[in-house]
């Protein structure tokens, strides 16, 4: 039988391995949320009173310390849910990082209730739950290991590369690419004056060109 055009679990691949009793009960919690860009989606100190799952857009996690210093933690995007409201949920702590929606979103909200009800009475769904937990932990682990001990000169020439997607440009002010690398912006002009020195890239305001990609993944 073909699944329903209204039955959004369909959307979600990690969620292929609920059985039909779960999957109804899922749809039957939650709601749907349409957020626009630039919504603070939850904050820090907030209370965590429901579980997302998001169905398109993208979600910026990022931790703001006290001097105003920022950092991207991860993104969510279309499929994927947030570790960080996981891990309050499960808590009962408040949010300690904020997250906010880069594009328009679309998501599933799961009340807290509900989260607790499946979670206890579907292993499909704790699987689900889990493996994103820890598949996202991972990643985390990874990005402290990053900013501990990498380089930074290396560490803005990944993220140029990531963040053209094969475009060959860069949409960001050298602020923005401070934040995502947990920086000080005027580290960041100093690496992009370099890289433009040596003819790997043209800064432009708002924007950085990739002239020389080949030379950025050597670095």
């Amino acid at each position: 039988m073909a699944p329903s055009p209204d039955d959004w679990t369909r959307l979600v691949p990690a969620l292929s391995g609920l059985d039909d009793a779960t999957r109804e009960r899922l749809r039957s919690l939650s709601r749907r949320a349409a957020l626009p860009a630039g919504t603070r989606v939850f904050g820090e100190g907030s209370p965590c009173q429901a579980y997302l799952i998001l169905l398109s857009g993208e979600v910026r996690v990022q931790k703001v310390a006290e001097s105003g210093r920022e950092i991207v933690l991860y993104r969510v995007l279309a499929g994927e849910t947030c570790i960080v409201t996981t891990a309050c949920l499960m808590s009962g702590v408040d949010y300690d990082a904020e997250g906010i929606a880069e594009s328009d979103v679309t998501a599933q909200i799961l009340p807290e209730s509900g989260f607790r009800e499946l979670l206890g009475r579907s292993e499909a769904f704790r699987d689900f739950v889990f493996r994103a937990y820890g598949s996202r932990i991972s990643s985390l682990l990874m990005l402290i290991d990053e900013v501990a001990f990498g380089r930074m000169d290396r560490r803005l020439a990944a993220c140029l590369l990531a963040r053209a997607k094969g475009a060959g440009v860069v949409t960001a002010t050298h602020q923005d690419l401070a934040v995502e690398l947990g920086s000080a912006r005027e580290v960041v002009s100093r690496l992009l004056k370099e890289f433009e020195r040596r003819g790997w890239v043209a800064l432009s305001r708002g924007c950085v060109a990739l002239t020389d990609p080949a030379a950025l993944v050597e670095n």
